[in-house]
């Protein structure tokens, strides 16, 4: 050891002792005490600070990519389009943070997808600044999230098109008709907004359970063609008791019939007419006889004898007399001669007494009897059948209703010559008062037909539906042969024995539902599978009833207004059709029978009928749905319009401008349609986390 160093180690007692015995030795040591609990405290402060931040950019960027992921799988599926679901939910995760924030390093992430719900997992390490010095090099931080569909308080009508043209292929190359295809599209729709699964094949699978209890998710159905099925699902006092109808009544006249009987005849006398006298002779002696005075003999004169000969003769004479009772009175006579007897002497020795005789002659001496005998008539009227008239004329249809209960036929009396006819119904409406316009926006205020919530009242005729009842039809001067008529047809009533018939095209679609919560998958299915295409395509009629029953106001207001608990309801309305506009002037329609009942054109006007924008007729219903477009868009009902077929401009360009801005589509196949409508579930499924 140097000398240098042998003089420190002796100085080194004697510093640490002035060190201690120095004041300002002892505040040094404790500051640098002091800084090893502050740096921790420092530390820990700052890295602390550092994994909240970080691990709150996890957080945001897991929950961005967890909703980006669900949004892009929409109805489909996880792996549809090379997993593009998950590649878009790390693409707004990588977004969404930065490649090393504050630092952090081995940044991960995870999406999965398990029944619709889209769960994601992130980590990132962080390294530790202060904290090093206590050996906390690194922090792991992990955050999880997940989102899926969730709806709100939710009510969605389906106004579907159920014309005859949904008996065919949308393309050749479908495998399905169009009403098939609709029925898988409704389902798979169904799927993914109750999420209850279906027997459909469907993009994806629901994971079933159904929705939220908290949550009220209904389905309504308004299947429509020439008219809808709507009646008997509301009250009867909605509807008239009387309505107009191109009908029959028969007329009678008055038929008096008088039956006679006769009392019998009775004979009421007789006279004698004898011919001509021969001379008194001496009587026979055998007429002697003995008195006791001649007084006494001339009171035993015989009386006459009368010999009949011959028969008696047929009436004669006869008269009658009266009016009723009437009497009828006769004579007869018979041949006959007679023998007279007179007083001749008295002789008082032996009390002898005889007489004188004479004869009649034979050849015209007659015996008279009369007779006679009273009639009586009994007078009777009955009405018979004359003949018929044809015309409008209103009908007693109050037997269709039973209380507040629903009768499905009544008797009318317009069957053969007069006699009762069962009139059926099957729930098809006829449409109250109306406008005859071309001008419908704003709706007139006489529309009642396009008023959405007027509610009926019994006391405004004009507020009233009524019943199609095809059974009760009779048109002008058609009969079982066709059209019985040459020239144009009549508009005049007609009174005839000729027996019309109703020549008019009926068609009645399923009936409609009102907004329910559907359960039950199978229930659901079974009403969806029940839809059968028929008739005409009446647009207007299956937006106007869709609109009720799914209104706030209105008919339904009880039921629609808010959820049971009093809260909100989206309101959604789907109208999917095939085919433009297509009317016909016999269709017997929601307005009758066009060409007899001109309800929506112009009394001298011919009623023209047509497709797509041909014909006065179809010209009303494209008005009138524009305007009920415009309606329901106004009462907060957001209108998705689905457009099923090949391309044509002028009626996608009407539908569009019908839909709610960015809620119409177009689907040119089986494919397309059902892809559609799971995409609209999917917007309408609004996007929540759920963690």
């Amino acid at each position: 050891m140097s000398a240098s160093e042998d003089r420190k180690l002796a100085t080194a007692p004697a510093f640490l002792s002035r060190l201690r015995s120095d004041k300002r030795g002892n505040t040094l040591a404790m500051m640098a005490i002091a800084l090893i609990p502050l740096a921790g405290m420092v530390g820990g402060g700052v890295d602390i600070s550092r994994m909240y931040i970080v691990k709150t950019r996890l957080q945001h960027a897991c929950d961005a990519g967890a909703l980006a992921g669900r949004k892009t799988m929409g109805g489909g599926v996880w792996s549809q389009s090379n997993y593009a679901p998950r590649v878009a939910a790390e693409k707004f995760f990588d977004s969404n943070i930065q490649a090393s924030p504050y630092g952090a390093e081995s940044l991960t992430k995870t999406f999965t997808e398990s029944g619709g719900k889209v769960s994601g997992t992130a980590s990132a390490v962080l390294p530790m600044t202060l904290m090093r010095i206590f050996g906390r090099t690194t922090e792991t931080l992990t955050v999880t999230c997940d989102a899926e569909m969730r709806l709100p308080n939710t009510d969605v009508m389906f106004v579907l098109d159920v014309t005859g043209s949904m008996d065919d292929k949308a393309v050749s190359t479908d495998t399905d008709d169009k009403i098939t295809s609709l029925k898988k599209s409704v389902k798979c729709f169904y799927e993914v907004v109750a999420n209850l699964d279906t027997t459909a094949t469907c993009a994806s699978t629901p994971a079933g359970g159904g929705v939220a209890a908290s949550v009220q998710i209904r389905f309504g159905f308004m299947p429509y063609s020439t008219n809808v099925n709507v009646g008997k699902l509301l009250p009867t006092s909605y509807f008239a008791n009387t309505w107009p109808y191109q009908s029959r009544k028969a007329n009678f006249r008055t038929e008096t019939t008088t039956n006679w009987v006769d009392s019998g005849i009775t004979q009421t006398g007789t006279s004698d007419s004898p011919g001509n006298w021969g001379s008194w002779n001496n009587a026979d002696s055998s007429t002697n006889t003995t008195a006791t005075s001649s007084s006494n003999c001339q009171t035993k004169v015989p009386a006459s004898v009368m010999t009949l000969s011959g028969n008696e003769s047929g009436r004669r004479d006869q008269t009658t007399t009266g009016t009723n009772p009437t009497t009828t009175s006769w004579n007869t006579r018979q041949s006959a001669t007679w023998v007279e007897y007179s007083y001749r002497d008295y002789r008082s020795s032996d009390g002898r007494c005889r007489f004188y005789s004479r004869t009649s002659s034979s050849t015209n001496g007659y015996y008279y009897r009369y007779y006679s005998y009273t009639t009586t008539g009994t007078t009777t009227s009955r009405e018979v059948f004359d003949n018929y008239t044809y015309a409008k004329m209103d009908k007693d249809i109050s037997g269709l209703k039973n209380g507040t209960s629903w009768n499905s036929s009544f008797q009318s009396a317009v069957g053969y010559q007069g006699a009762d006819k069962t009139i059926n119904w099957n729930g098809c409406i006829e449409e109250r008062k109306t406008a005859i316009t071309t001008n419908f926006s704003p709706i007139p205020a006489g529309a009642n037909d396009l008023n959405i919530d007027m509610v009926p009242n019994q006391s405004n005729p004009d507020s009233l539906w009524g019943p199609v009842l095809p059974d009760i039809i009779y048109n002008r001067r058609v009969s079982n042969s066709g059209w019985g008529y040459t020239g144009s047809l009549s508009l005049d009533p007609i009174t005839t024995t000729d027996e019309y018939v109703n020549y008019s095209s009926t068609y009645c679609p399923r009936e409609a539902r009102k907004l329910a919560t559907w359960n039950t998958a199978s229930t659901f299915e079974a009403y969806v599978d029940s839809l059968a295409p028929t008739g005409n395509t009446y647009h207007d009629i299956g937006l106007i009833w869709g609109a009720r029953f799914m209104s706030a106001e209105g008919i339904f207001a009880s039921e629609n207004a808010t959820t049971p608990s009093g809260g909100d309801i989206a309101r959604h309305m789907i109208f999917m059709t095939d085919g433009d506009a297509c009317t016909g002037v016999t269709n017997y329609t929601a307005y009758g029978i066009a060409w007899w009942d001109r309800r929506q054109t112009p009394s001298g006007t011919t009623p023209t009928d047509g497709c797509s924008t041909t014909g006065n007729l179809t010209e009303q219903v494209n008005l009138r749905s524009a305007a009920l477009c415009t309606a329901i868009k106004n009462k907060n009902i957001t209108l998705w319009v689905i457009w099923f077929g090949v391309s044509n401009p002028t009626i996608e360009t009407m539908l569009r401008t019908c839909a709610t801005d960015g809620r119409f589509f177009t689907a040119r196949n089986s494919a397309d349609l059902q892809q559609t409508f799971s995409s609209i579930a999917s917007q309408i499924s609004q996007l929540r986390l759920t963690r």
